[in-house]
């Protein structure tokens, strides 16, 4: 199923309910959506909540750029999932740089903001490509290439 993309920006990123969310345009024009499933860091279909995100922004629908949502996404599946190989490696990494900023009370250094964000970058291209060798159809690895 999709919604009219009429006078819709797409690709759109959204966090809705703390979850997120992106919708994107169709061949025939419309648009669909994809939520992140954060117990296989997957994309499931979403077209139930469309018309909501569209008309309620504010409250508990935000509108984010590619940049934030890449980095939201990663923030996501580095908290709730658990693995093995490279990626969980890197999602490791970034819990051990939180987990100093956290015991030492203090915000992240601009180094360590700097490299959360290119790890966070990367690990999303890298998820991403698997999805997509998967047959997820939600997945995009060239959102975090688009993202400024």
């Amino acid at each position: 199923m999709t919604s009219s993309a009429e006078g819709t920006n797409l690709p759109g990123y959204y966090d809705y309910y703390k979850t997120p969310v992106k919708l994107v345009p169709t061949p025939d024009g419309g648009l669909t959506a994809w939520r992140l499933d954060k117990k296989t860091g997957g994309w499931r279909p979403a077209n139930d909540i469309v018309d909501e995100i569209i008309s309620a922004i504010g409250g508990e629908v935000f509108v984010r750029t590619s940049a934030q949502f890449v980095q939201r996404t990663e923030a996501e599946r580095g908290r709730y999932l658990k693995g093995e190989g490279p990626i969980f490696a890197l999602y490791e990494t970034v819990k051990a740089i939180d987990d100093v900023a956290i015991a030492e009370r203090r915000p992240y250094t601009p180094e360590e903001a700097a490299l959360i964000t290119g790890i966070r970058r990367r690990t999303f291209v890298m998820f991403e490509e698997q999805l997509q060798q998967a047959g997820d159809p939600g997945a995009d690895p060239t959102i975090a290439t688009a993202a400024p």
